[in-house]
């Protein structure tokens, strides 16, 4: 699977190395003149929306839409993975009404798109490989889209890179996920418990 990684953050580079890793063919997609280090092969974000089947995007929401809006007709038909949380510079909630997302604002700047919501409460510091073990288990990841066939990707795709999937319903669902990662932010940020943790939700089944 060709996937492009918009994005070599702290997120975008733990990303594009588990996937990487699972033997994906992952480009990393940077603007022109970027100082940003990556062992990964690099193109334009054009390059990677004409090229990929998958797009994630892992830049800052209030940049998302700016540089997705005009690889509309490059991305019809792909999937796009939405990681981006609403944010203010100092990490505090961007409030974009109780009825609304992130996920939702991406997805509707890109008619034609299946948008994905994904791995956007799971913190960079948390992603490597070697921190997934959370007491013999996964950390998980919660996957909402419109598109049930390419939800079913992006929950196999998490599994290949040692999380474990969720799928959590149709694309609205991003605005309590959102919330999600607005809790978990303030946690580990505003009462100093710390970006290595993660959400586990265990389910017993039978």
């Amino acid at each position: 699977m060709k996937i492009a990684l918009f994005g070599a953050g702290s997120v975008g580079s733990h990303l594009s190395r588990l996937l990487a890793d699972a033997q994906d063919e992952v480009v990393v997609c940077l603007r022109p003149g970027s100082t940003r280090n990556t062992s990964l092969q690099t193109a334009t974000f054009a390059e990677g929306a004409a090229k990929a089947s998958v797009v994630v995007v892992a830049v800052p929401f209030t940049a998302a839409i700016g540089l997705l809006s005009p690889l509309t007709e490059l991305l019809k038909g792909k999937i796009v993975i939405d990681c981006t949380n609403p944010l203010n510079d100092d990490w505090s909630p961007l409030l974009l009404g109780q009825e609304y997302s992130a996920g939702e604002a991406i997805a509707n700047s890109l008619p034609g798109v299946h948008v994905v919501k994904a791995f956007n409460t799971i913190f960079a510091d948390v992603m490597p490989a070697d921190r997934h073990d959370r007491g013999g288990q996964k950390i998980t990841a919660f996957v909402a889209g419109d598109h049930s066939e390419s939800t079913s990707v992006v929950c196999s795709l998490a599994e290949s890179i040692g999380f474990a999937s969720i799928d959590v319903g149709p694309l609205r669902i991003a605005r309590q996920l959102e919330a999600l990662a607005h809790l978990n932010i303030q946690i580990a940020v505003r009462q100093g418990g710390g970006t290595n943790s993660a959400f586990i939700y265990h389910q017993v089944k039978g």
